[in-house]
């Protein structure tokens, strides 16, 4: 499992739901912080309306601060043909097309029909080709719906058949409410693996399976997973949904190549700092572990100069 892509999501979905605004100079900084540790792939922002989603109106200017090599390991998120084009001329090179496998939170989400979407999706990725940009196929509501309830595994399959995505670099699907168990991310990832190859899994931890779901999707092929610092994070446009799957769970579970007990601490001190400056509670269990473990435990913040 160590050699898993873990991405971190902080700056985009971490950020939706929080009460106060990060300023831009910030999220710059938290940007390279999270390079500088060794993430291999961040998601640092959207392309959406800033009266819809106010804390990522600033998402361009962030981008237009980085520079080649870290941009080629960051990732936008679009909603739309236009929010493509807007970030693909902006510089970016990585963009995560999202769209609902539920129609019903596709309408919430993103306000089209889902057929809408599949035609803003092909038009991205033809725009994208032409500029070298990879494209992610994010699924929103993969597993349940807030307003739909279960969200049936056919359908799932059929718009990953669909013609519309057949360009996609890969595809992610998203427990966007947290309500999935690991047999369901299990199934539904092998499944979808048959059909696209490379798929990744985007985790929440409502229901407190986040990281259970994230082992299950692993073992079942997805070579990617998403997290975000202190479990930051949710939609604001599904009732009930809550953070994601806290970073320093997901990394002290997985123990990617990269990591060491010491940038482990370093991100546990980022995270806690972040968390305070946002007004925010932290949701990772690890973290609060960190701080109550003997220093014995070299992951543990008691540890912190002894680390082997």
């Amino acid at each position: 499992m160590n050699d898993v892509v873990v991405r971190d999501v902080t700056l985009r979905d971490g950020l939706q739901l929080v009460r106060a605004m990060l300023p831009t100079a910030d999220k710059i900084s938290l940007v390279r912080f999270l390079l500088d540790s060794g993430l291999p792939q961040l998601e640092i922002g959207a392309v959406v309306r800033p009266d819809r989603v106010p804390t990522m109106a600033d998402t361009l200017d962030v981008v237009a601060a980085l520079d080649a090599s870290a941009l080629d390991r960051c990732w936008v998120l679009v909603p739309n043909a236009t929010g493509a084009r807007r970030a693909i001329e902006a510089g970016v090179r990585q963009i995560q097309y999202v769209l609902s496998v539920s129609p019903s939170h596709n309408k919430a989400n993103v306000g089209c029909d889902v057929g809408q979407s599949l035609d803003g999706l092909a038009a991205s990725v033809a725009l994208a080709r032409e500029h070298g940009v990879r494209v992610q196929l994010g699924l929103a509501t993969a597993f349940t719906c807030p307003f739909e309830g279960r969200t049936p595994e056919d359908s799932v399959l059929t718009l990953v058949s669909d013609d519309r995505a057949s360009g996609v670099d890969n595809v992610m699907v998203c427990d966007t409410i947290g309500q999935a168990v690991p047999a369901h991310v299990a199934g539904l990832v092998a499944a979808v693996r048959e059909v696209v190859g490379t798929t990744w899994f985007h985790g929440h931890d409502t229901w407190g399976l986040g990281v259970a779901n994230t082992l299950a999707a692993v073992n079942a092929g997805a070579v990617a997973v998403d997290a975000s610092l202190g479990g930051l994070g949710g939609c604001p446009f599904a009732p009930g949904a809550s953070g994601n799957t806290a970073l320093e769970d997901v990394l002290y579970a997985l123990r990617p190549d990269w990591l060491t007990p010491s940038t482990y601490h370093r991100i546990l001190s980022r995270g806690r700092s972040l968390l305070a400056q946002l007004g925010e509670p932290s949701r990772s269990r690890a973290a609060d572990g960190a701080l109550r473990s003997p220093g014995s435990h070299p992951w543990a913040l008691a540890s912190e100069g002894n680390d082997q």
